[in-house]
């Protein structure tokens, strides 16, 4: 399998603030969007020129989604400390703290943060992976 581009996607209930998490907190751009496809509006988001996306998606019948468990992580791996610690800082200026994650292995190798719907991002510094 060789594929062209790679996509994650869910659905929320809670549009505006997992917009603010992923573009304001951790950065990602916003590549396009969509309205009444078949019932659903959506967002897609990208990183930077990569061919990787997180796509949204919303019912207008209503779209509830909880999150499977703690342990369900998108992981991104960041290039330095000081990379982290800016979106370290973006978050807290949002009001979003870090959390416990539930697996031990990411409490000294990530700062993990949980969206609007309960999802969880681990945030790590690759640097200090191969230290």
């Amino acid at each position: 399998m060789k594929p062209t581009r790679f996509r994650v996607a869910r659905p929320t209930d809670q549009m505006p603030r997992i917009k603010t998490f992923y573009i304001e907190g951790l950065g990602l751009t916003e590549r396009g969007s969509f309205q009444n496809h078949d019932g659903y509006d959506g967002i897609i988001l990208g990183i930077d020129e990569s061919s990787y996306e997180i796509e949204f998606t919303t019912h207008r019948a209503g779209s509830p989604c909880h999150a499977p468990s703690p342990d369900n992580l998108l992981v991104f791996y960041l290039r330095d400390a000081a990379a982290v610690a800016q979106v370290v800082l973006r978050m807290s200026q949002l009001g979003i703290e870090p959390v416990v994650p539930e697996n031990p292995y990411w409490i000294t190798r990530a700062s993990t943060f949980e969206d609007a719907d309960g999802w969880r991002v681990a945030i790590v510094n690759s640097q200090a992976l191969n230290s």
